[in-house]
Formats: C-alpha cells, structure tokens, sequence
C-alpha cells in the first residue's frame, strides 16, 4: 500500500478522528473542491447507484433518511474505510453530506476508539453540528459494532 499525500485538516469537511486518521465527508450534490486533491477511495451512501469516479470506490446502499440496508456490508465497508485512512484519502459521502455521512463518520470514530455514545456528539463538534439527522441514525452508531 502506497502512502499517499493526507487531506489539509483544514479543508471542508476533513475530520481528524482521536487517532489522529483524516477522513473526508462530502456532498455528492456539491461539486468536487476545485483545489486540493481527490479521494483514493470512498464509500458512497446512496439509495441508488452513484455515478462512476477514477478512484476506488464502493457502494452502499443507504436511502435518504434511512440506515444501511444490509448491516453486514456497512460494517464491512465502513471498517475497510477506516482502515484504509493512513495510507488512503477516504471520503465517505451521500447527497446532502449530514445524515448518512454523518452517521457513517461517527461510525468511524467508534472504530477509532470513541465510545459509541459519544461518538454522534464527536461528529457534530467536529465536522457538521447537524450531522446524523434522525433518532434511528443516532441509535444505529449508539448499537454500530463490528
């Protein structure tokens, strides 16, 4: 595995886990920062298909608004994420950036080692204050374990 260049701490949406691993949340709906550089690879929190990219990246299935539609596999990718973050740029990303995205960043930060019912209040100090924006996505990461 090739080390690549980290995400800025500084640019939009990149949270730096307690670990000290950066990892991107995005908006599908927003286009690419136009500076700094692309993910090497990403999961994409969407009800349908995403779009193809040039870098490595997954699909989970995750309606708006809702949770994962197979657990198995957001345990699966969301930890492969995770521990792809010190040699990778992952993004994790649905449309609006906050709910799934959210919920899949304090998912994150709980493998990192936050306790999972500290981890939505750790997101939202640290990436979006409106991140993870239903009770069932609250008690998804409250009950995420791998």
């Amino acid at each position: 595995m090739t080390q690549q260049q980290p995400w800025n701490p500084n640019d939009a949406g990149v949270l730096r886990l307690p670990s000290g691993r950066l990892v991107r949340g995005r908006a599908l709906r927003r286009p690419l920062p136009a500076d700094g550089p692309s993910p090497t690879y990403a999961v994409y929190l969407l009800g349908k298909q995403p779009p193809e990219v040039p870098w490595e990246a997954h699909w989970l299935r995750w309606p708006d608004f809702r949770l994962p539609t197979e657990r198995a596999r957001a345990v699966e990718l969301l930890t492969e994420a995770w521990s792809r973050t010190p040699a990778d740029r992952v993004e994790l990303a649905c449309g609006g950036g906050r709910g799934r995205t959210g919920t899949a960043l304090a998912c994150l930060a709980v493998l990192d080692g936050v306790p999972a019912d500290e981890a939505v209040d750790f997101v939202r100090r640290h990436y979006d204050r409106h991140a993870v924006e239903t009770p069932w996505q609250r008690r998804y990461v409250r009950r995420f374990t791998t």
